[in-house]
């Protein structure tokens, strides 16, 4: 079994890193403070990246979700924040409007996702439930020809920037997960507010959205039956895209961590030159090679959306070990990683996000632990693992 980049794929892998290493990598301060970062973004879009996830129909590239998690980690080993701005533009939101919106919808939104002009939010997390889908309140009414939304989320990403809004809501009221669709909403949509904004460690804001009596028109409840089932599915894209950026945070902090072990001397010698130093510096290669192994074997199975189990799995360990890697990493720095004058201080606070984000390891594991006790056979593995 032979597990390589095809040509197209590393050609592409390649031009996002040298425009994050020429442009990227000196901008990164300068996006700390929650500034969104419109240069890079325009940079991306005349690259191509942020329509690598768009039908070609609509002005992208129509790429699988392996080259977009590919991209993400190239942009992740430089500015987190960039990479978390470029998955509005290749994630989940794009793909429910993609497969799921109609045909007008899509000719009027998707051409300026790839130029970068609109940009998209999700809004899933509501103050009382985040992973808990099932018992979202936020509520659409359907009256005619109109769609009346009333409601609160949180933790919204690209709330001041992005122009529409992928909601997962209860329609009419329907109880429990059957009652769980999805609108598209405007933010010039009347009753729509952001009522308050978080600056994150990792450096972006979220923010907190106020649907109050929010009106549009009919054709933007995009889902309705079977909502739930088609929602979680699509979902599982963004369990593929997140780890890819945990994948890079880790990729980057190791990086940096192997150049301070070159150049930093302690009793006459570089530090890197140390048994203890070269075990840490394995480890954290050990770990990467190992998350990016079974990240890019849940993104091959998209079709179009990746296996639920692998990219669970696949995000849980990728999150966990850039917690690890870019905590190592700092250790590595000693002193100075505890500082803002070296890049590994950025990379081990963007990698908190992982575990938290596109549903949180401890509910994985159980969404995991559950298919396991229920379904996995007594005979054992497989040679390829699955079952």
């Amino acid at each position: 079994m032979k597990l390589e980049l095809t040509d197209e794929q590393r050609a592409m892998a390649e031009s996002v890193r040298q425009l994050a290493n020429d442009k990227f990598r000196a901008r990164v301060p300068r996006y700390q403070d929650g500034t969104f970062p419109w240069e890079n973004v325009k940079d991306l879009a005349d690259l191509g990246v942020l329509g690598m996830a768009v039908p070609e129909e609509y002005g992208g590239l129509g790429l699988p979700v392996l080259d977009c998690a590919i991209v993400l980690e190239e942009i992740a080993k430089v500015c987190y924040v960039t990479a978390m701005a470029a998955l509005g533009m290749m994630g989940v939101q794009n793909r429910i409007i993609a497969r799921y919106a109609p045909e007008e919808i899509r000719q009027s939104i998707l051409p300026g996702v790839c130029t970068g002009d609109v940009i998209l939010a999700i809004c899933m997390t509501e103050p009382h439930a985040g992973t808990d889908v099932a018992n979202y309140r936020t509520n659409t009414r359907v009256m005619n020809d109109r769609l009346v939304m009333n409601g609160t989320k949180t933790l919204i990403s690209r709330a001041d920037e992005a122009e529409w809004f992928v909601v997962f809501t209860r329609i009419d009221g329907q109880p429990g997960r059957e009652g769980i669709g999805c609108v598209l909403v405007n933010r010039d949509a009347p009753g729509f507010e952001v009522t308050g904004r978080y600056h994150t460690m990792g450096g972006e804001n979220l923010a907190e959205i106020q649907f109050t009596d929010c009106e549009m028109p009919l054709e933007q409840l995009i889902i309705r039956e079977d909502g739930f089932r088609k929602l979680l599915s699509a979902f599982n894209t963004q369990r593929c895209m997140n780890p890819a950026i945990s994948l890079g945070l880790a990729e980057g902090a190791f990086g940096e961590a192997v150049r301070y072990a070159r150049d930093r001397e302690a009793f006459g010698r570089p530090i890197g030159t140390k048994q203890g130093m070269r075990w840490m510096l394995a480890e954290m290669y050990r770990e990467i090679e190992v998350a990016r192994s079974i990240l890019y074997r849940a993104c091959a199975t998209a079709d179009p959306f990746p296996d639920p189990y692998l990219a669970a799995i696949a995000k849980m360990h990728c999150n966990e070990m850039a917690l690890r890697v870019t905590n190592t990493a700092l250790q590595v720095h000693g002193g100075y990683g505890f500082t803002d004058e070296y890049p590994v201080s950025h990379f081990y606070r963007g990698a908190r996000y992982g575990t938290l984000g596109g549903g949180t390891t401890e509910t994985l594991k159980d969404l995991v632990g559950k298919r396991v006790y229920d379904t996995f056979p007594e005979d054992g593995f497989l040679g390829t693992g699955a079952f």
